[in-house]
């Protein structure tokens, strides 16, 4: 597992979210990008993570940021879950095969094959501007985020 720190270059990656769509990284320059990871679908904590993020999509967009949720889940149990969670607009990305790879690329796989819970942001040049890892159990509060990306 790499260590991604702060000012670092996010390594570009191409991850397909649950509408079978290509999201990469490199294509969102000139923007932020959330990298919000949840440990595994069909969880509370990381449901409640997931819709937090739908729930602001209009305030990312005004604050010039692209959210995302990744996990390693496969792409039909992200579209499931996601019509469970009236998540239609914030792509949830898989990282499912290789299992994991972009997580191990930023640092946030876990041992046991899944993800840690965490909040990555990457400015408009690519760089590494804000990572937190949270306990498996913590929903992160999604204001934090909101005062980072003010500021």
């Amino acid at each position: 597992m790499t260590t991604l720190n702060i000012g670092d270059i996010a390594p570009d990656f191409t991850l397909k979210d649950h509408h079978n769509k290509e999201f990469t990284l490199s294509d969102h320059k000139g923007k932020k990008v959330l990298l919000s990871w949840h440990p595994l679908a069909w969880t509370k904590v990381c449901a409640q993570q997931m819709q937090s993020l739908e729930a602001h999509k209009q305030t990312f967009e005004e604050l010039n940021t692209v959210a995302v949720g990744l996990s390693v889940d496969t792409i039909p149990c992200k579209h499931a879950w996601a019509k469970e969670l009236n998540i239609w607009n914030i792509p949830l990305l898989s990282d499912f095969w290789p299992h994991g790879k972009v997580a191990d690329m930023y640092g946030v796989l876990r041992d046991e094959g899944f993800s840690e819970r965490a909040n990555i942001i990457i400015d408009e040049e690519g760089k590494t501007i804000f990572f937190k890892i949270y306990d498996v159990q913590q929903l992160p509060d999604i204001n934090e985020i909101i005062t980072f990306l003010k500021k």
